[in-house]
């Protein structure tokens, strides 16, 4: 229900040296690009189909017609399409200090508890508007990084059914919001494929008593995380 805003940091600077000590150019410039998307969009409030009619603009152009076809060098188009974006809509350039970055971030998603989605939610769950909100930062783990990274959710019931048992959605070589935008298919996890993540939806379940879901970066050189 509350806005997030993923890869925060990185910059002119910082995108080379993610491509030069992750060895893959082309991971560094897609995360760069959903990094001037989301915090466009979040923090900066520019309207979503801004960035999104560039991106297709620009498979058109390539003939690619998904996001995982576009190589290192059409984000780094794509990144400075962003970031022109960005001075035309607010009148500045996009924020290179990472300070300015988080703090911006964190003034937004506190903002975040009064948006249209929260306070529905509030309002069907009985959840007092006085009760405020924390905002978590943390370390990025990333499923964008090639066919061994994924990213999914996973829920301690069937939320189409109700049903008591464990479900969960993902998608390779992906992040954030990939699996629900509907651009891709995601394919279902397993409770054999997926045990920490299980294990912590149990735990969920015993300390809520109710329907919860949990994010779930996977990466092979970092511990399977669910937030």
């Amino acid at each position: 229900m509350m806005d997030t805003v993923l890869n925060l940091g990185l910059n002119d600077r910082t995108v080379a040296a993610l491509a030069h000590n992750s060895g893959d150019e082309r991971f560094a410039y897609d995360s760069y690009r959903r990094f001037l998307q989301m915090y466009g969009q979040v923090v900066l409030g520019i309207e979503h189909h801004h960035f999104e009619e560039l991106i297709e603009n620009h498979k058109i152009e390539t003939g690619a017609v998904l996001d995982t076809e576009l190589s290192a060098e059409d984000w780094k188009t794509i990144v400075t399409g962003y970031k022109d974006i960005v001075a035309e809509e607010t009148g500045k350039p996009f924020p290179q200090d990472a300070q300015q970055q988080l703090w911006g971030a964190i003034a937004a998603v506190f903002g975040s508890w009064m948006n249209t989605r929260a306070v529905t939610y509030r309002r069907l769950h009985n959840i007092p508007a006085d009760w405020g909100t924390a905002v978590t930062v943390q370390a990025m783990v990333f499923g964008n990084m090639g066919d061994d990274c994924a990213t999914g959710v996973a829920f301690t019931r069937n939320p189409s059914t109700g049903d008591n048992q464990f479900y969960g959605e993902f998608l390779v070589n992906a992040q954030g919001e990939d699996v629900v935008a509907g651009i891709r298919t995601p394919q279902h996890l397993t409770l054999a494929g997926s045990r920490p993540t299980a294990r912590n939806c149990r735990r969920w379940k015993r300390l809520c008593r109710g329907i919860g879901d949990s994010e779930v970066p996977q990466h092979p050189r970092r511990p399977n995380t669910a937030a």
